[in-house]
């Protein structure tokens, strides 16, 4: 038997998109549905992102979702780069008029979200496996799922697709509809979560003939470490020493540091591509966050450009909703875009100028080092990397 249901707007993804999404429509009064395929604990246990921008800081605090983030995170106020044996650190605050960025892991934010959600938020159903986007061209699109063993039918007025690049909601847009502009980069990441105290105060990014070595943390009392490794690196052949011994030969610098090794808890290999799907609306479904883009992770950009899509869509449909102009809908794509693509070139400029690439000449390395150098005594080339880190200002 079907059962059938209408909202005003209709949000596949669980994630943290979905879930800020129907955060800031619930706050201004528009009725919304998240169906998340996967259960409440899957949800809050995958590990995702951990470094929030400026912005995204605002808007989980203006919607009421900071007060944990405040107590619990951990403000940044800039991140070292390692080169050649040098270390060089970047003020955040002081290179961008006071922008700064939180170490507050994803998957924090999603069960904040979901708390809030579940307490005084629209529908959120678990386990509801989106199955089809129809009618995206209609005044009625509908989305058809399964929940609790039965197939059921949502009826919306607008379907936001958060659910990433394999989603239904990509999958609505017609084929000649859409383009989507790729690449992939020919080495990937792994990443380890350690119990361990940080070796750093905060995030050291390290340059090495070696590769990349990336130093970050979750809490006071866990490490998130990465390594370059070349694509289809299988994390067994990567016993635990092996992973400390490299990281300490990456961020080797000509001067006292010592890196804290501990018991690591989690492996895992993560591919590195860019993607962007245009447009991100057609007709009456609309695209956020990874349905529409991703980004290596080098900038940190995955989750906060998520948070920019929403954060845009939720304040055109409150013009909607509150003044009927179409006018900042109409022009969601292309708002939102403008940003994505800076935040695909900051994410490129900094996986290229950090990454060891397979056929990497010595004439590739001295261009690295010379952008490098260039960033440690230039205030304005400083400042550049500073202001796309932090995050471009919402508009």
């Amino acid at each position: 038997m079907t059962r059938i249901r209408h909202t005003t707007v209709g949000i596949i993804g669980g994630g943290p998109a979905g879930l800020l999404l129907a955060r800031l429509l619930h706050r201004s009064g528009i009725d919304c549905v998240v169906l998340e395929s996967r259960d409440r604990a899957y949800v809050e246990q995958r590990q995702r992102a951990g470094i929030l921008e400026q912005g995204t800081v605002d808007v989980l605090r203006a919607c009421g979702a900071g007060e944990r983030m405040d107590r619990e995170g951990l403000v940044h106020d800039g991140i070292e780069l390692r080169y050649d044996r040098r270390a060089h650190r970047l003020d955040f605050p002081a290179l961008t008029g006071g922008r700064r960025v939180m170490v507050y892991a994803q998957t924090e934010v999603v069960k904040d979200l979901i708390a809030l959600q579940l307490d005084d938020g629209a529908p959120l159903l678990f386990g509801a496996q989106a199955l089809a986007v129809e009618g995206a061209d209609t005044d009625r699109p509908l989305v058809r799922y399964t929940h609790q063993g039965r197939q059921q039918t949502l009826t919306c007025d607008y379907v936001v697709g958060c659910d990433g690049f394999h989603g239904v909601a990509r999958q609505a847009v017609p084929e000649h509809a859409r383009r989507t502009y790729e690449r992939s980069y020919p080495y990937s990441w792994l990443g380890v979560l350690a119990d361990v105290p940080p070796s750093c105060d905060e995030l050291v990014y390290a340059h090495s003939e070696r590769g990349f070595a990336l130093f970050s943390m979750r809490t006071p009392t866990v490490s998130r470490l990465y390594l370059q490794v070349p694509n289809g690196t299988d994390p067994a052949d990567w016993p635990d020493d092996r992973i400390w011994d490299e990281l300490d030969a990456r961020a080797a610098i000509d001067a006292p540091w010592k890196l804290e090794r501990g018991p690591l808890t989690a492996k895992a290999v993560l591919p590195m591509r860019s993607s962007v799907t245009e447009p991100m609306r057609y007709g009456r479904v609309l695209l956020a966050g990874d349905a529409a883009h991703i980004v290596p992770p080098t900038g940190a950009k995955g989750l906060n450009l998520a948070v920019a899509d929403v954060t845009v869509l939720a304040r055109a449909l409150d013009r909607l909703h509150r003044t009927g102009s179409t006018e900042s809908l109409d022009a969601y794509s292309d708002t939102c875009l403008r940003r994505v693509w800076r935040a695909e070139h900051f994410s490129y400029f900094m996986t290229t100028t950090l990454h060891t690439g397979p056929d990497q000449s010595p004439f590739d390395t001295r261009l690295q080092l010379s952008q490098l150098d260039r960033i440690s005594t230039s205030p304005h080339a400083a400042a550049e990397l500073a202001e796309n880190y932090t995050g471009l200002p919402l508009k």
